[in-house]
């Protein structure tokens, strides 16, 4: 915001506007056993939703995220249900898989020149027809109730030691970071925040932690999902800002030329996005199988592969490249699903739903082309 940006702000406000009118309209929509669930039902497309902002970060799409989604549940259930192989060299396998298919996308897009749009959506069609192919002679295999997937949408920690400890860690971890941080930027001269702002954002996030334990807490617990889904964004997000591949990463989508004359090399950067989108996609999918206890043609139908593009864009990822962070993905699929979950509530129809999101992802995307031009504007100025 200090650059003349409005950062999460706007996200943050729609949020709570979305969550203000759905609890006046239905008192349930706050409740802790509803927000529990939303705490699950947000994982699968977030997970894959934090893989496209790595591929959106530089610059590019990736329409294969929802096949690969499917062709994991399809590889574990095969190897596991059909084959009886042990269910975590299953579930490795299924992760291996998105990769590599990533893997292939990214050789294709960088060393061949083929636009990822063209390798993506072939990968779509391919991967899609692979699941159906794994899947068959049924449409879909149960995975069970019980084992180490069903476990990832279906264990909770109800502890108070443990839930209010692992906030209280948390919390204490990032005020310990932020501090060396600020140490280190300024014996090297360089400009670092206020402790009254390290101390600020230290505050917001012991509410926000403590808050959210308490609430989950009156239902079942913490759920493990949400737990995985926080470990990732925040590895995504110290791997971005905190690690030269990271960095690479968004030079790249700041200008391909500019980061190429700066010694970057594009092509190994661009397979590794690519590998990195793969793989997460096959983890969400390994996570609807798992809510859906059962793996499916359901991820690949196309809706998933919208929900985790659009959680990317309206949680502040820019479609052109260059700015965005892995919390974009948090943000942009609460709102979603609390959209879904709120007019599940209401009653009103699927149809209705996906023609909310589509003019939500509508608005996203112009504020970001505005907020764009604006900036240039101000730099040509």
């Amino acid at each position: 915001m200090r650059q003349g940006g409005l950062g999460p702000v706007p996200v943050l406000i729609a949020l709570a506007v979305i969550w203000v009118i759905f609890q006046g309209l239905n008192d349930n929509f706050l409740s802790p056993r509803n927000l529990s669930v939303l705490s699950v039902d947000i994982v699968g497309t977030g997970m894959v939703a934090v893989g496209i902002v790595f591929v959106l970060l530089i610059g590019e799409i990736d329409l294969s995220v929802g096949s690969l989604a499917g062709l994991a549940g399809a590889v574990f259930a095969s190897l596991n249900v059909n084959l009886g192989m042990p269910e975590w060299l299953a579930v490795i396998l299924a992760v291996v898989s998105g990769a590599a298919a990533g893997a292939v996308h990214g050789f294709f897009f960088a060393r061949i020149g083929v636009p990822a749009f063209v390798v993506t959506l072939a990968g779509l069609l391919a991967w899609n027809g692979l699941t159906l192919y794994l899947l068959a002679p049924e449409s879909a295999i149960n995975v069970g109730d019980n084992g180490l997937v069903a476990m990832l949408t279906s264990r909770y920690f109800g502890a108070t030691v443990a839930t209010y400890g692992l906030a209280a860690l948390g919390t204490a971890a990032y005020l310990l970071v932020s501090y060396h941080d600020r140490r280190r930027r300024s014996a090297a001269g360089m400009p670092s925040r206020p402790m009254s702002e390290i101390w600020a954002r230290t505050a917001l996030l012991a509410v926000v932690s403590f808050a959210t334990v308490y609430v989950l807490g009156r239902f079942q617990g913490l759920p493990l999902a949400l737990l995985i889904f926080l470990a990732v964004i925040i590895a995504s997000d110290l791997f971005l800002r905190r690690t030269p591949h990271g960095r690479k990463v968004l030079a790249l989508g700041g200008g391909v030329e500019a980061a190429r004359r700066a010694g970057v090399d594009v092509a190994r950067v661009r397979i590794a996005v690519f590998m990195v989108s793969g793989t997460l996609a096959a983890v969400g999918g390994l996570f609807v199988a798992s809510r859906l206890t059962s793996a499916s043609q359901v991820p690949g139908s196309g809706t998933l592969l919208i929900s985790a593009i659009a959680a990317a864009i309206i949680g502040g990822t820019s479609l052109f490249g260059g700015r965005g962070s892995a919390w974009s993905a948090l943000l942009g699929v609460l709102i979603i699903q609390s959209i879904a979950s709120g007019m599940a509530l209401l009653g009103v129809d699927p149809p209705v739903q996906l023609m909310i999101t589509g003019g939500v992802l509508l608005t996203a995307v112009a504020f970001d082309s505005l907020t764009r031009r604006a900036t240039e504007s101000r730099w040509r100025a």
